[in-house]
C-alpha cells in the first residue's frame, strides 16, 4: 500500500494555495462513493467532532453507506483533500488511482471547487503542484442583453420590440425563443465549468411513448422551456467540445440521454438553491428555485410544477422512486458545500489592520469583501453574491489583473477595480472591538480566505 503523507502535516501551498490543517486523530467512519461531476470513485473520512448520525446522513447525501469506526484504506491514491467544515469538524477525501498526468487536476479541484486543501501522495511526488492559477476561464458577470428579434419572429416583449435577456447560468429569453439566439453562450460557458461528457448509455433506443400525443406534447413544452435557457449552452451539439452529458439534439427522445442525477434535478428531488436564481418578473416568466422559493424543478421554467411532474414521471417509467434518493441531495456541489461553510478565526495575520490594511495570504484576487460576523456566505449571482451584511465588496472586472495580496485599504477602491457596495460613498466605519468576516475569491466560487477578524 502506498502511504499518504501524515495529513498533520502543516504545509505552505505553492502559488496561492492553503496550508493543510492540522487533524486530530479521531476517525468517525469512512464512505466511499461515486463523485457525481467527476464520475470517479473517491473515499471520504470523517475527522474530528463528528457524530455518527451527522456522518451518516452525509454519506448518504452520497447515496452510498457509512462505514463506522475506521478510515479509507487505498492501495494507491493520488492525495488527499482535506476540508475544514467548522466546530472542529474536518473531511478527508483522499482520491484513488495511479496516473500522475491526474495530479494537477485532483488539486485543482480539490482548492478551486471545493475550497480545501490538497495534500499530494507519493504518486504525485509529494509536493504541491503551480496549478497556474484558476485553471479556468475567468467568470465573466451576467450582463442584459437587448436586442431585435429574429428575421421571422414576433416583436420582442421589451421596449421598443426588442428581446432582452440575462447572459447567465439562471436567464431565460422570452418563451418560444432559443437562448443562443439572444444571448452569449460564449459568456455563460465562463460562469460555470463546461465540459464534455458522453450521455447516458444507449441514449439513441427508441422510445415508444412517442407514439402517445400526448406525451409527445409534454415532451415538446419542456424541450422549448429548456431551449429557452442557458442550459442549451452546455447541453447541446452546439457547444465547442460538444454536449456535456445529456443534450437536445439527442434522440429519437433527448429524456433517453439523461442519467438519474439529471432527471432528479428536473424533478427537484435534488437542492439546486446554490446555482441562483433571477426573479420571474426580471427573467421573462421564468423561475427556478430560490431560497425564498425552494420548491419545484431545477430547471428555469415557466411551470416549476408542471416540470417537475414531468421529470417524476420519467423516473417512475425507469422505476425510481422519490423515497430511492435521500431526503437531502445537493445540487450545486462545491457551491452549497461554500454556502454551509463555517468561519473561523483569522490566522497568520489575516484581517483588517489598524491602518485600514486588509491582508490575505492565498494569491491574488478579484474580489474582496468585508461582512458582518454571521452573514451568509457570498457565492454566485444574480442572487446569491451579496448577502445581508455585506459592508464592502470591491471587483475586479474579468478583463483585469487580479488584486495582490495586501494591497488593498478597507473603503479605498484600488486602481483597475470597482465598488460593488456600497454603490456610492465609502462603507461603515469598523467598530473597534468588534468581530467581522473577510472573505476573499480568486474568482466567483473560488472563494480563498474566508475567516473572522476583531477590528482593531
Amino acid at each position: 500500500m502506498a502511504r499518504l503523507i501524515p495529513l498533520s502535516l502543516v504545509l505552505t501551498l505553492a502559488c496561492g494555495g492553503k496550508p493543510v490543517p492540522q487533524l486530530p486523530e479521531k476517525v468517525v467512519g469512512h464512505c466511499t462513493y461515486t463523485n457525481p461531476f467527476s464520475r470517479s470513485v473517491e473515499c471520504r473520512d470523517y475527522v474530528g467532532e463528528w457524530t455518527v448520525e451527522a456522518a451518516t446522513q452525509q454519506c448518504k447525501d452520497q447515496q452510498s453507506t457509512i462505514v463506522v469506526g475506521s478510515a479509507c484504506d487505498l492501495a494507491l491514491s493520488l492525495g488527499a483533500c482535506v476540508l475544514t467544515n467548522g466546530n472542529g469538524q474536518f473531511t478527508r477525501i483522499t482520491v484513488p488511482g495511479d496516473d500522475a498526468t491526474k495530479c494537477a487536476p485532483s488539486q485543482r479541484g480539490c482548492e478551486i471547487f471545493g475550497g480545501g486543501a490538497w495534500q499530494p501522495s507519493p504518486v504525485c511526488g509529494g509536493e504541491v503542484l503551480d496549478t497556474g492559477g484558476t485553471g479556468l476561464p475567468t467568470f465573466q458577470q451576467p450582463t442584459l442583453s437587448c436586442v431585435a428579434p429574429k428575421a421571422g419572429e414576433p416583436a420582442g416583449q421589451s421596449d421598443g420590440g426588442l428581446v432582452c435577456t440575462w447572459e447567465a447560468i439562471s436567464g431565460a429569453t422570452e418563451p418560444g425563443r432559443d437562448f443562443g439566439d439572444y444571448a452569449s453562450c460564449d459568456r455563460v460557458r465562463t460562469q460555470r465549468p463546461y465540459y464534455a461528457s458522453p450521455p447516458a448509455p444507449d441514449a439513441d433506443r427508441e422510445d415508444p411513448r412517442l407514439g402517445d400525443p400526448g406525451y409527445v406534447e409534454e415532451l415538446g413544452w419542456v424541450k422549448k422551456e429548456i431551449t429557452a435557457t442557458g442550459c442549451v449552452c452546455c447541453h447541446s451539439t452546439r457547444a465547442p467540445k460538444g454536449p456535456s452529458n445529456w443534450y437536445l439534439e439527442s434522440g429519437p427522445n433527448f429524456l433517453s440521454s439523461f442519467r438519474e442525477r439529471g432527471l432528479a434535478f428536473g424533478a427537484g428531488w435534488v437542492d439546486t438553491v446554490g446555482f441562483g436564481s433571477y426573479p420571474a418578473a426580471q427573467n421573462n416568466g421564468f423561475v427556478r428555485p430560490s431560497p425564498a422559493h425552494p420548491g419545484g424543478s431545477g430547471f428555469t421554467t415557466t411551470d416549476p410544477a408542471r416540470m417537475a411532474r414531468f421529470f417524476e414521471q420519467e423516473l417512475a417509467h425507469r422505476g425510481v422512486q422519490r423515497a430511492d434518493w435521500p431526503a437531502y441531495t445537493s445540487g450545486a456541489g462545491p457551491l452549497d458545500d461554500q454556502r454551509s461553510y463555517q468561519p473561523s478565526a483569522c490566522q497568520n495575520g489575516e484581517g483588517v489592520g489598524a491602518d485600514g490594511t486588509i491582508t490575505w495570504r492565498a494569491g491574488p484576487a478579484r474580489y474582496v469583501y468585508v461582512l458582518q460576523s454571521g452573514s451568509a456566505n457570498p457565492t454566485v449571482p444574480p442572487n446569491l453574491d451579496l448577502p445581508e451584511g455585506t459592508l464592502w465588496r470591491i471587483d475586479v472586472p474579468w478583463t483585469g489583473d487580479p488584486i495582490p495580496q495586501s494591497s488593498v485599504r478597507y473603503g479605498v477602491v484600488p486602481a483597475g477595480a470597482s465598488q460593488r457596495l456600497p454603490e456610492s460613498g465609502p462603507p461603515p466605519a469598523l467598530v473597534p472591538g468588534t468581530t467581522y468576516y473577510l472573505y476573499v475569491l480568486a474568482d466567483v466560487g473560488v472563494p480563498i480566505t474566508r475567516c473572522l477578524f476583531t477590528a482593531p
